[in-house]
């Protein structure tokens, strides 16, 4: 099982980034896709998580109204639209995937996300 993470990079605050995610190696279509992210000296924290099966959407308080997970499913691709991001928005950000989107079973490697202020 793989899931390969792009898309970080280092915009100015108020700015947006898209993160994309492919996962493979297994059928995803019954599981959840998550978003979870990692700053310096925090714990790792839940963003936004998918199901595959009805689309339904999940997100973390932190980036409500501002973050939009979202799935193409002829690509296999989950997305994670980040939009008017915030310094405190740095971290490292982690595709995962599992039966759950809060507590998902694998992993994919981080992309780093810098927002300058």
């Amino acid at each position: 099982v793989q899931l390969q993470a792009s898309g970080g990079g280092l915009v100015q605050a108020g700015g947006s980034l898209r993160l994309s995610c492919v996962p493979s190696g297994r059928t995803f279509s019954s599981y959840a896709m998550a978003w979870f992210r990692q700053a310096p000296g925090k714990e790792r924290e839940f963003v936004a998580g998918l199901y595959w099966s009805d689309s339904s959407t999940y997100y973390g308080d932190s980036v409500k109204g501002r973050f939009t997970v979202s799935s193409d499913n002829a690509k296999k691709t989950v997305y994670l639209q980040m939009n008017s991001l915030k310094p405190e928005d740095t971290a490292v950000y982690y595709c995962a995937a599992g039966y759950g989107c809060y507590d998902p079973g694998y992993w994919g490697q981080g992309t780093q996300v810098t927002v300058s202020s």
